[in-house]
């Protein structure tokens, strides 16, 4: 059996760095994260683009707007001390014709109201900055960045094993009950015991809220995001970071360029339903993640209202050439041959019952657990901000 006083269930960046802040707050507790994988950061968090978001995009006073920045200032603190590379080389959102300029004067104006650092600039300084980029008007976010999240989340887990706490791999949550005032977590490997759980399982956190004993009130839907990769001789096509001025009905910002830490330049994603929850590849399949998507009443009505978006990117999947066409739209110089095939990402998108994808992070806490049912990008940016989030609602408890 073993004992702890807060157990935490996943071991991303979101669970570790929560993990991260109890350590800190609370030196006396003993913390101990379980992550079902060899390695932390397996999913989301080692499979992302790697940007430090600057929070232009968010709703005013959501959750989102609230710790994106804070939590951004707070890693690249935590980068500085800890000695892990990151570079705050700035980004520009691209109106390549009048079409989209009043959606991109919108997205100016929510970043001036979340106090983002931001310029509304012409053809002429959007040359200046990324030179191969089409556009006739932009916005310039310097403070924007990128960073390696899965150096991050290692840092973190020898951080939480310095101080005492304990960070177990290799490790499912199969059943969890309640013993009195203890959480009983069984695993693959052995039984837990704590006197308080917090779900910072991602992928699976509907599931395991339902371990719980709660009813979640929307579920879990796994969007692949696809992406290709620049040949080193075409490096020079993108200096930083080039978006595309995004759809507001979708919560995902279309295919765009990104400057990765580690060198090399990555194209995408497109978004398409994942056949399995860890469907990496279009080939991995899980009938009961696939049937569960596909028989949920929310699907069923964001298919039929999205039917011609979840087409074209379907289609995006399948079609090379598509794909870059999609590019085109921000670098005509773009070539099929200047591509190469990367990695994907699996997205946790949370999707209610009446349809709609729920964008907002959510988070829960009942009688000594705590669940987090919906951390979406920006969650790596604020991570350290949403860890200490958690961690002021379980304060109540501990006091």
């Amino acid at each position: 059996m073993n004992e702890s006083d807060i157990l935490i269930i996943g071991g991303g960046i979101v669970g570790l760095a929560t993990a991260h802040n109890l350590s800190e707050r609370y030196p006396r507790l003993r913390v101990v994260v379980v992550e079902k994988e060899a390695t932390v950061g397996s999913h989301q968090t080692g499979h992302n683009s790697g940007v430090l978001h600057s929070g232009i995009y968010y709703k005013p006073g959501s959750l989102k707007s609230q710790n994106c920045r804070t939590g951004k200032e707070a890693m690249e603190r935590f980068c500085e001390e800890e000695g892990i590379p990151y570079d705050v080389c700035g980004k520009v959102i691209v109106a390549v014709d009048q079409s989209e300029l009043a959606r991109l004067e919108k997205i100016f104006e929510r970043g001036k109201q979340n106090q983002v650092k931001c310029e509304m600039i012409g053809r002429e300084r959007l040359q200046e900055l990324e030179p191969h980029a089409a556009g006739i008007q932009a916005i310039h976010v310097p403070e924007s960045g990128i960073v390696n999240y899965r150096r991050v989340a290692e840092r973190f887990a020898e951080i939480i094993r310095d101080r005492g706490g304990a960070v177990v791999t290799n490790c499912r949550a199969r059943a969890i009950q309640r013993d009195g005032r203890q959480i009983v977590v069984a695993t693959t490997t052995q039984e837990f015991r704590s006197n308080y759980l917090i779900n910072c399982a991602g992928l699976y956190s509907d599931r395991v809220t339902k371990m719980v004993g709660e009813k979640p009130e929307a579920k879990i839907l796994p969007f692949r995001g696809e992406f290709y990769e620049l040949k080193p001789e075409v490096h020079h096509l993108c200096r930083n970071l080039i978006y595309p001025v995004p759809d507001p009905s979708f919560p995902f910002l279309g295919v765009h360029f990104t400057r990765m830490i580690d060198g090399g330049v990555e194209c995408g994603p497109n978004a398409v339903l994942a056949f399995a929850r860890e469907g990496y590849r279009k080939t991995d399949v899980n009938l009961r993640d696939l049937a569960e998507s596909l028989t949920y009443a929310g699907f069923i009505r964001l298919a039929l209202k999205y039917w011609r978006v979840g087409c074209g990117e379907m289609w995006r999947s399948l079609s090379k050439a598509a794909f870059v066409k999609a590019l085109q739209h921000l670098m005509p110089e773009i070539r099929g041959e200047h591509l190469q095939p990367a990695r994907s990402g699996v997205r946790a998108q949370l999707l209610a019952r009446e349809g709609h994808l729920i964008d907002d992070f959510q988070i829960t806490d009942s009688q000594r657990i705590i669940n987090v049912n919906n951390s979406p990008s920006p969650a790596a940016t604020s991570c350290l901000n949403v860890g200490k989030l958690i961690v002021d609602a379980l304060e109540p408890q501990l006091s």
